[in-house]
């Protein structure tokens, strides 16, 4: 029976016997390398040394790796330059390997820190978890990699299958590790581009560096002969599973620098370690499914046959609804790589059916009667959104193709009967309708006022004279309108209810108004924010249309910054002015947050700050004996100001001792104590109107919003037999039906109430049913009427439509989503003209997706797939099924990438949330199980693989558009005939280490291109012209003098 080889490093290499306790070594050489480093010692004294100390202090080579390469308190910057020399010595005395470099040298990379930053820590055993690393280790892994690649081409960096199997699994996780640094520095750039800032670190170009000579260690090592035959061995398994899911991830981010080995090394994953699986594993009994890699084998030479490319006018269709269904996810980027893929680059295509569509979805939006807000937003998005992507998409046009042909085209298919003529619109026989009516000739004069079509041709477009212009003002430029602003407040104001428009300028005034909202926040200028702010909160509406221009992430995470380090300046006079700009800011953030149902992730902010911790308080309150002192003193302070009159109200002393986040975060507790004492009636009738009054003041008023969440929870809640529920509708009567406060207090309290209608209509129906005699909940609902219809965007389905959907004839929500599919295969099969799109809103697809999880909805869609291709309309039916699945889930959203830079006070990353599986990632499942499922049904597996193959090619994201490597960093590593780049990028590391120009021969030109790393040792005027030098050690250019190729030796700064 064969040893298992893999287990060869856990015993020490040099320990062969009982296991041994090293503690005492471990400081002897510890105290040695110190004292080696701090009086210079040279290499030729350090190793006469070093024989003396590993006869008494014999350490197994990792452990001895590892005290020469960790971070000490005293430097943990960059590595000392007497280290590499000393490794220099150790490794050709034997007394370190490969493996324990690179897992010492992994241990306490750099690269940990950066993936840290972005929550893209690679998992790792507790005994990789240290507490200190370098702060800059990337010269340090470059020059090692480098010198790794020459001795495991010499044969002397891997001398046995126990360091193979070692070393691929190190190998790994490099790859794992320098997966996750690169996202986090390509994070960081997306978080700078966001805020209009992008400077590129040097630490990312140090890591592309070391990353560079990482890919040629990597492939030295795919490619040698000692851990070929060692991956071939039965009980390498697990080493060849770890290094084919790495090479998997690992392999795209170098494609684009580096496309020659990328292939090789895609080739050597797919074809060299699969060939090393058993013929029978599927047959046994210990592997009852196919393994991860032969499962991608499998799904990628799947055989299956074409159908024709049928880009359906319902494809698009579908994408825009799902991106407007809820929170508008109109994201430039996002939404031009899914057009460029679904279109592969047919402009005309493109423009005309984005136009069609965005006009379909307006439609089915007025004819499903689906309310003033959702029509509001897409008519917003198609005069003020659409004409600015036509503008991007103009810029690729060439002649005889122009944008005003792409309009032409779109308009002459738009529906008259759903958007009709001028002249149309005053037949009496037709019915008007104020969303539909003069879209055409708003959307025409959007076009003209971007330049997309000449004002003269509009009434040609129209078929009719018109008598619209264009903005008096002409086309607003964002950097003006903020300008502008900054200089003058009122300006501000008027911004805000252009928003409103429906000319083409909505977008740079949006754009415009996030501009300021920064700067304000930044030069702390409350006042005039606070202005803003209160303008915005009551105009729900508007805030779908600044999400259709912004992230909410662009938009809140200045004010929730500010919220958060709000303080009460030195000389502060009055503190009543405080409270009030205070709430008004908490209040738009809050009106964000609700409306969307937004997370702290999504406003980028960290668990600990105030908004954050307000919106994990809004639903219960603090016993008594949780409360601190100085919370029981504010809380005592509050109940006496508000309802003792004799205590003379809310003095500055309160507000001076209370900041105003202190407040906020005692609110529910404040109204717990309000609801037990009345209810105990230890407060009358008339403390409490007092009370009331004070809290429906405007620097209150806010506060009424976690207060009013609070009691909407506690009318679920069955507590003493309905008095405190009774003192809750008390409350709530005060508040809602009494008519108090300035006609600034009453706007203020409708923005209150739209944030919190639907929870507490859901609170007050609980109560109903609880208590349905009762007189007092009917007076309070139709109080909230009109703000019930501004309360949530959220693409949640109502209760009706539950009931309804769920109740469709043979099959419930099933047959409903059956028949909705069969719809757009029908209407895109029969594209006529004037014909009303299918019946659609994609909360449907939401809900199907919730109740029945992704796979069961998955097989839904692939059912009716099957059953549409049988009938012989299996293109359309397959653009249909890609465009469900592709299609965007709003209540399914990642974080935005902008969070990789916003840490925990801890110094801990945020964790992504666990997102539900999407539609995608079930359908990749299926795929990868392709083989299996073709056994039972063969036709099922064709379509599963043909319709994944269509999804990952229109989700594909583009590379990023600066490569791996800059231009003289090793940019042509794809080792192309003419490889001398890869020279010139050796001597760019040589000099980079302070090498002279004389030193920089040591090119690392591979000859044309052969797969056959043994090229790289040898003469080098026949190989490339890497020369190793003669000595067998890894590290036997190291030497300090002479002029051998020591890329190391420029390091000795001393």
């Amino acid at each position: 029976m064969e040893m298992d080889v893999d287990m060869i490093s856990a015993v020490g290499g040099l320990e062969m016997g009982p296991v041994r306790d090293h503690t005492r070594s471990k400081e002897e050489w510890a105290k040695f390398l110190d004292r080696c480093i701090s009086s210079r010692l040279d290499p030729e004294t350090f190793e006469s040394y070093i024989e003396l100390l590993y006869s008494k202090h014999p350490l197994p080579p990792a452990v001895i790796a590892d005290i020469c390469l960790k971070p000490q308190p005293s430097n943990h910057e960059s590595l000392d330059p007497r280290i590499p020399r000393y490794i220099q010595v150790l490794s050709h005395r034997k007394l370190i390997d490969t493996p324990s470099i690179l897992k010492a040298l992994y241990k306490y990379s750099t690269s940990h820190v950066q993936a840290q930053k972005a929550g893209n820590l690679p998992h790792q055993d507790s005994e990789d978890k240290v507490p200190l690393r370098w702060g800059s280790s990337y010269a340090a892994e470059e020059v090692i990699f480098y010198r790794i690649t020459k001795a495991v081409a010499m044969g002397t960096g891997i001398v046995n299958a126990g360091d193979a199997l070692e070393v691929c699994k190190l190998m790994a996780k490099w790859m794992t590790l320098f997966t996750s640094a690169s996202a986090a520095f390509a994070q960081e750039v997306i978080g700078q581009l966001q805020n209009g800032q992008l400077q590129i670190p040097p630490s990312r170009d140090e890591m592309e560096a070391a990353r560079a000579a990482f890919v040629m260690l990597l492939l030295g090592i795919c490619e040698n002969q000692t851990v070929l035959s060692a991956l071939s061995r039965p009980f390498a398994k697990s080493t060849r599973r770890a290094l084919s899911n790495s090479l998997a991830s690992f392999i795209p981010s170098i494609i684009q620098s580096a496309s020659q080995i990328a292939s090789r090394l895609e080739l050597f994953r797919t074809e060299t370690l699969a060939s090393f699986e058993p013929p029978d594993k599927k047959k046994d009994a210990n592997y009852p499914v196919i393994d991860d890699m032969e499962s991608s084998m499998a799904l990628d030479n799947f055989v299956v046959s074409e159908l024709p490319i049928a880009n359906s006018r319902a494809g698009l269709y579908i994408y825009l609804n799902a991106c407007l269904v809820g929170r508008p996810l109109i994201d430039d980027s996002a939404l031009f790589t899914y057009l460029h893929n679904r279109y592969q680059g047919d402009i005309q295509s493109t423009t005309i059916d984005l136009i069609l569509a965005s006009f379909d979805v307006l439609a089915n939006a007025v004819f499903r009667n689906e309310g003033q807000q959702a029509s509001y937003v897409l008519r917003s998005y198609l005069i003020n959104k659409l004409p600015l992507l036509l503008a991007t998409l103009a810029t690729s046009m060439y002649p005889p193709l122009s944008a005003q042909f792409c309009i032409t085209e779109a308009l002459s298919q738009v529906d008259t009967n759903a958007f009709p003529t001028l002249s149309a619109m005053f037949d009496d026989t037709h019915n008007n309708n104020t969303f539909t009516d003069s879209v055409r000739q708003d959307f025409c004069f959007a076009c003209c006022l971007h330049g997309l079509i000449p004002e003269s041709s509009i009434e040609g477009l129209l078929g009719e004279i018109t008598y619209q212009t264009l903005p008096q003002a002409g086309r607003y430029v964002k950097e003006q309108l903020v300008e502008e602003c900054m200089g003058d407040p009122e300006r501000i104001q008027r911004l805000v209810s252009e928003m409103d428009n429906m000319d083409g300028n909505v977008g740079a005034v949006c754009q415009a108004l996030t501009e300021v909202i920064g700067r304000l926040c930044h030069n702390k200028e409350t006042m005039t924010l606070k202005l803003l702010c209160s303008q915005l909160a009551k105009k729900p509406l508007s805030l779908d249309v600044m999400l259709l221009f912004d992230k909410p992430f662009t938009i809140l995470h200045p004010l929730c910054e500010l919220l958060n380090n709000w303080r009460y300046e030195e000389d502060q006079g009055e503190y009543q002015p405080v409270y009030e700009e205070f709430g008004s800011v908490l209040l738009l953030v809050l009106a964000f947050i609700y409306r969307y149902n937004l997370s702290t992730m999504d406003l980028g902010i960290r668990s600990d700050s105030f908004v954050a911790k307000l919106l994990g308080v809004h639903q219960i309150y603090k016993p008594q004996e949780e409360l601190t002192e100085q919370e029981n003193r504010h809380l005592r302070g509050w109940i006496l100001g508000l309802f003792d009159t004799e205590s003379g109200g809310l003095a500055d002393e309160l507000l001076s001792s209370c900041p105003p986040q202190d407040f906020y975060l005692l609110v529910p507790t404040l109204f717990h104590q309000m609801v037990l004492a009345f209810c105990t009636n230890h407060l009358d009738e008339e403390s409490l109107k007092t009370g009331v009054e004070y809290l429906v003041n405007t620097f209150l008023l806010p506060s009424l919003v976690p207060a009013m969440l609070y009691m909407s929870n506690q009318l679920w809640i069955e507590l003493n037999h309905g008095q405190e529920h009774k003192a809750v509708i008390r409350i709530l009567q005060l508040i809602l039906l009494t008519k108090q406060g300035s006609t600034e207090a009453q706007t203020m309290l409708s923005s209150v109430v739209n944030i919190i209608a639907i929870p507490l209509e859901y609170g007050l129906r609980s109560y109903q049913r609880f208590d349905p005699k009762s007189q007092a909940i009917e007076p309070l609902l139709k109080a909230m009427r009109d703000n019930l219809r501004l309360s949530r965007r959220t693409a949640s389905a109502t209760n009706n439509e539950l009931e309804s959907w769920c109740g469709t004839a043979n099959g419930g929500l099933t047959a409903l989503i059956r028949h909705t599919i069969q719809g757009f295969v029908s209407w895109s099969v029969h594209p006529g003209l004037n014909v009303m799109p299918t019946s659609y809103t994609h909360r449907q697809i939401l809900l199907a997706l919730k109740m029945h999880g992704a796979k069961r909805f998955l097989y839904t869609i692939l059912e009716e797939v099957k059953m549409q291709t049988e009938a012989g309309n299996g293109s359309i039916a397959h653009d249909v099924a890609t465009a469900l699945i592709c299609a965007p889930d709003v209540t399914n959203m990642p974080p935005p990438p902008e969070i990789g830079l916003v840490m925990d006070s801890s110094n801990h990353p945020f964790v992504p949330p666990q997102l539900r599986i999407s539609l995608r990632a079930a359908l990749k499942a299926e795929a990868e199980d392709c083989k299996i499922i073709q056994k039972s049904d063969p036709t099922m597996a064709e379509i599963i693989v043909r319709l994944y193959r269509k999804v990952e090619a229109q989700m594909l994201v583009p590379p990023p558009a600066e490569s791996m490597l800059q231009a003289g960093d090793l940019a042509n590593l794809g080792l192309s005939e003419n490889a001398a780049a890869l020279n010139d990028a050796l001597a760019a590391a040589a000099q980079s280490d302070g090498l002279g120009g004389d030193e920089a021969n040591m090119s690392l030109d591979l000859g044309n291109g052969s797969s056959d790393m043994g090229h790289l040792g040898g003469d080098s005027s026949h190989h490339g012209g890497l020369d190793f030098g003669g000595s067998d050690d890894m590290f036997g250019g190291l030497g300090a003098g002479g002029s051998s190729t020591d890329l190391l030796d420029g390091w000795d700064l001393s």
